[in-house]
């Protein structure tokens, strides 16, 4: 990990690269203004054959020369009203551009951003990000440091914050990417259990195929029944003494889906090692509140399986009877996460939180509703859904709420079971959000459906390409609202 601290003024500090921000109109601030003294009049000569004049997104680096004790200086644009996205944003750019500089040195904090520190150290670590396990040739970043110039004492408590974010975030990132072959049931519980720390509140249990037959887990062994590899219940709770309230994250985790029976085209199932997104950002999440201490209980579910088509696979028409007793007839094997996340979302209910919140890239209809960057929210309670709203504003990850309008109940009706896992081509999010709602009872719950967000298909800011650890920010954030 990169070490993060807080350092003197940039006239005071050396390196082999310094980003200075720059505002609209070029508009230098104070860091930039003494980096163009030192370096002279060329320097806007420069910033008009390059036609950067300090817009949000735009960057440009140029050789210190000797002028400057650092080997490159880039400028870095914030644009008119910076917030903190764009400092997430500006500062993911710069961490993509720096991974050649062993130690940088930023200015990009000194902004009237409450939080500021925090948003550029995520943001740089998270844009710094490779993931490179497999290549023969690897291109790791070589960068070790980076300094907060003139930062205040606040910032201290800001970057350890930024850092947990983030190595949460990785964490979840780095287990999207693997491979399927990398992450059988079994090893995402060895890394669940590797999370723990001596002396830590957080605990886990992990409930394996002959345990989940005992405690009723009919969906997972129902979706697990076609695999080879067995399944895995993962269950973290992490129970500080002086904690203030109780939530329970349910993550859906198919490390590899095939469809099932109900098999997909071969194109379709390209990046189903991302079907476990969910179950990573409840990963993330807990490793990032575990490290920051947050005063709150916190339950993390996650049903972890396989779902492959076999001689032993669910078939179209079986029924499944799940955790809480409900039983549910399955049409299509391909509409599986919902059937693991009946049985967490019963476990989660059991434990009576305050709110129970689901992460899961559970169906295409929400990433054609929403598009790639939104994920869908649902909620059976406004004051839930209000609190999931406020908490991923503020992580900076975009959700949008979606209805679950009672009357569309009857499309799931089933002639045979207490449901059916399809509702037809049309409205495809809102059946399986209403699906899921039969396992919550009375407790306040959101669903987040991230089937767009939890990939990318390119490189932008902090954001690369593949898992993208979307809802770990969102996840600590609603934790944190407790706390608070």
């Amino acid at each position: 990990m990169i070490d993060i601290t807080a350092g003197p003024a940039v006239e005071d500090s050396s390196g082999d690269l310094l980003a200075v921000h720059v505002f609209a109109d070029r508009t230098l601030s104070p860091g930039a203004e003494w980096v163009a003294t030192q370096l002279g009049d060329w320097l806007d000569a420069h910033f008009d054959s390059v036609e950067f004049d300090g817009k949000a997104g735009q960057m440009t680096s140029v050789p210190g020369a000797g002028s400057v004790p650092f080997g490159t200086v880039t400028f870095v644009g914030l644009g008119d009203e910076v917030d903190a996205e764009g400092l997430r944003r500006a500062a993911g750019s710069l961490g993509r551009s720096t991974c050649k500089a062993k130690k940088v040195v930023t200015t990009l904090h000194q902004v009237d951003v409450d939080g500021a520190a925090e948003y550029v150290s995520l943001g740089f670590l998270l844009g710094q990000y490779r993931f490179d396990k497999y290549r023969t040739e690897p291109k790791p970043s070589v960068t070790e440091s980076l300094t907060l110039a003139r930062a205040d004492e606040a910032a201290t408590a800001e970057i350890a914050r930024g850092s947990a974010i983030a190595a949460g975030t990785t964490l979840a990132r780095d287990l999207v990417n693997e491979p399927p072959i990398g992450k059988p049931p079994v090893e995402m519980a060895r890394i669940a259990e590797s999370l723990i720390a001596e002396g830590s509140p957080l605990q886990v249990k992990v409930y394996d195929e002959n345990e989940s037959l005992e405690e009723r887990f009919g969906g997972l062994l129902g979706v697990a029944a076609g695999a080879t590899n067995p399944p895995r219940m993962v269950v973290f709770d992490y129970q500080p003494d002086d904690a203030v309230g109780f939530v329970a994250f349910v993550g859906k985790g198919i490390v590899f889906d095939s469809g099932g029976l109900s098999l997909k085209p071969p194109a379709a199932m390209e990046t189903m090692k991302t079907d476990m997104s969910g179950a990573a950002a409840v990963f993330g999440a807990i490793r990032a509140i575990a490290e920051l201490g947050l005063p709150v209980r916190v339950m993390g579910i996650a049903p972890i399986t396989e779902n492959m088509p076999s001689g032993s696979a669910t078939r179209p028409g079986d029924v499944l009877t799940i955790r809480n007793g409900k039983t549910i007839e399955v049409l299509n094997t391909d509409a599986e996460g919902r059937l693991v996340l009946a049985d967490g979302l019963s476990l989660a209910a059991e434990a009576e939180p305050d709110l129970i919140v689901d992460v899961a890239t559970l169906t295409g209809a929400c990433a054609v509703a929403l598009g790639p960057r939104v994920g869908g929210l649902f909620a059976n309670d406004d004051e839930a859904a209000a609190r999931v709203e406020a908490a991923a504003k503020r992580a900076g990850e975009d959700v949008w709420r979606l209805p679950m309008p009672a009357e569309y109940r009857k499309l799931i009706d089933s002639p045979i079971a207490d449901m059916k896992n399809t509702g037809g081509r049309y409205g495809g999010a809102i059946t399986a959000a209403l699906l899921l709602k039969e396992f919550v009872g009375e407790i306040p719950w959101a669903h987040l459906d991230i089937a767009g967000p939890a990939r990318s298909s390119d490189a932008e800011n902090y954001v690369t390409k593949g898992g993208t650890g979307f809802g770990v920010r969102t996840l600590v954030e609603i934790a944190a609202s407790f706390a608070e």
